[in-house]
């Protein structure tokens, strides 16, 4: 975070979780990053970028007590497609790291090294 605040980049978490959940969480991890809330993923879904969990994946979820209608607070069951973006100051995406397999996430460095190109 230091890095990312010295380069002038604010980081901003987009989550369909309830906003109440994101404080949990920022407080639990200690996250000095700000959460928003993307309700039932509305804006994912304009983007391209949400998807519907599916069986057998639901009953994995309930097996191990994640309830994701109660965290997002409503029952569609849809999820952001992990991604990372570097937006510059009018708002442009100067960089993008999609994947449908949220095991794959570009590295810290990565995002520095896009925000260092921004000069």
């Amino acid at each position: 975070m230091g890095e990312i605040e010295k380069l002038g980049a604010t980081l901003v978490a987009l989550t369909p979780q309830l906003p109440e959940h994101n404080r949990t969480l920022r407080s639990k991890h200690e996250l000095a990053f700000h959460m928003l809330t993307d309700r039932v993923n509305d804006y994912a879904a304009e983007l391209g970028l949400r998807f519907t969990v599916e069986e057998p994946l639901r009953s994995a979820y309930a097996a191990m007590k994640i309830d994701l209608p109660a965290y997002n607070g409503e029952a569609s069951w849809t999820l952001p497609v992990p991604g990372r973006f570097v937006v510059d100051r009018s708002g442009i995406i100067r960089a993008a790291d999609v994947d449908v397999d949220y095991r794959f996430r570009p590295e810290p460095e990565k995002t520095l090294e896009d925000l260092r190109a921004l000069g």
